[in-house]
């Protein structure tokens, strides 16, 4: 995904600082659709999603996944990544205040946060992230509230479309692109 115009200068800045990469899953990592049959829940993750998460990761960058809903799949496919982050809340606190127990924990603060979400539970992060992704498909209120705004939809590559974008603003692309080529 190379960026087909010109990123802002306030854009490139809060691409440059981001450090920690939070997603909600729901919507975001997948396509919102959920498959559920006998006693199992089924969903699907776009493999271009998860080699962008792999490639953040090996950039050192930290990774989380910021759900509202518990679920076995999105589990699985959090550990098959190595996400470092899994909060899948069953309480009544918001997203946000998830969120600020992790930064405390790692000393980091939102302003070094890109939180890509996509509903109106969303909200709180995008509000509160350095750099706040709404997925294409997101409702109105997220993308407003959104920095910048995905081509592709939620499981359809916005993630790895956001990645990519922070890894070429870093100036950490290039070593990946080199190290496949070779």
């Amino acid at each position: 995904m190379k960026p087909t115009k010109k990123l802002s200068a306030a854009l490139s800045k809060r691409l440059a600082r981001v450090k920690l990469f939070l997603c909600d899953v729901d919507g975001v990592l997948t396509d919102g659709s959920i498959y559920v049959g006998g006693k199992r829940e089924f969903k699907r993750f776009n493999i271009r999603d998860g080699l962008g998460m792999v490639l953040w990761r090996r950039a050192g960058g930290k990774i989380g996944w910021v759900s509202a809903r518990p679920s076995d799949a999105t589990k699985l496919r959090a550990t098959e990544l190595k996400i470092d982050f899994l909060v899948q809340q069953t309480d009544k606190t918001g997203k946000a205040a998830a969120i600020e127990v992790l930064l405390a924990e790692q000393r980091l603060n939102w302003q070094d946060v890109c939180f890509v979400g996509d509903d109106i539970i969303d909200l709180g992060p995008l509000q509160r992230a350095g750099l706040a992704v709404a997925v294409a498909d997101g409702v109105p209120e997220a993308r407003a509230m959104a920095h910048y705004t995905t081509r592709q939809p939620g499981g359809h590559g916005a993630i790895r479309e956001t990645i990519e974008l922070i890894l070429r603003t870093q100036g950490k692309w290039e070593t990946f692109v080199k190290q496949y080529t070779a």
